[in-house]
């Protein structure tokens, strides 16, 4: 038979081992959830790394001419404007920018459809080329002709085969209206003549080709 000291030694073992084997299980338990926390923030850093940093970007506007509140109206960017001596395919007619010829249209009333290649070096200068279908009513074109004389900067005149009755342009801005009372055409034409899109600012519309 065991002596009373002999069996408590054995308990005190067998107590220190429980206890070393729990330390033992709690410091792998800390140390499994300090490795899977920093896994998680890994984790959370890089999903918000990439919605920071893969997100949507803006892209400005690669030659802004400036937005515009006028309902309708279409801006074109990215316009050449280097003279040329051959003419042009315009991607848009009327156009509304690109090259063009070292002579300008001199801005004025036309009854006929003047030379594209030189309106639009007109354009550059911050002239608006308000064409329109050789059909329109004639009070339609009495208001238009109104409007034309008292604008040193406007170009009016017929253009063959225009997909609307009225189209308003100015360099990088077009405006198609269905009729010459529409506002918009009177909107476009105060904020586009001269407008803070025009390339070159104050150089004149005269002085080039009648047409």
């Amino acid at each position: 038979m065991q002596s009373k000291s002999k069996r408590k030694l054995d308990r005190q073992a067998i107590v220190a081992e429980a206890r070393g084997k729990m330390k033992k299980d709690e410091r792998r338990r800390k140390i499994l959830f300090l490795g899977s926390g920093a896994v998680l923030i890994a984790g959370l850093l890089a999903t918000v790394g990439f919605v920071v940093f893969s997100g949507p970007q803006a892209e400005p506007d690669g030659n802004s001419a400036l937005g515009s509140t006028i309902d309708g109206v279409e801006s074109f960017s990215e316009l050449s404007r280097d003279h040329v001596l051959s003419t042009v395919a315009f991607p848009e007619l009327p156009p509304v920018g690109g090259d063009h010829s070292e002579d300008l249209t001199n801005c004025g009333v036309y009854t006929q459809p003047v030379d594209t290649w030189r309106a639009v070096h007109s354009l550059e200068h911050g002239a608006v080329w308000v064409t329109y279908q050789s059909d329109l009513p004639a009070p339609e074109l009495e208001v238009l002709t109104s409007d034309a004389a008292v604008n040193s900067y406007e170009i009016l005149s017929p253009y063959p085969d225009l997909p609307a009755p009225i189209i308003a342009t100015a360099w990088g801005k077009r405006l198609q209206v269905d009729s010459a009372g529409d506002p918009r055409l009177s909107e476009f034409l105060a904020t586009y003549l001269q407008g803070p899109q025009t390339p070159e600012p104050g150089a004149p519309c005269s002085g080039g080709v009648q047409g």
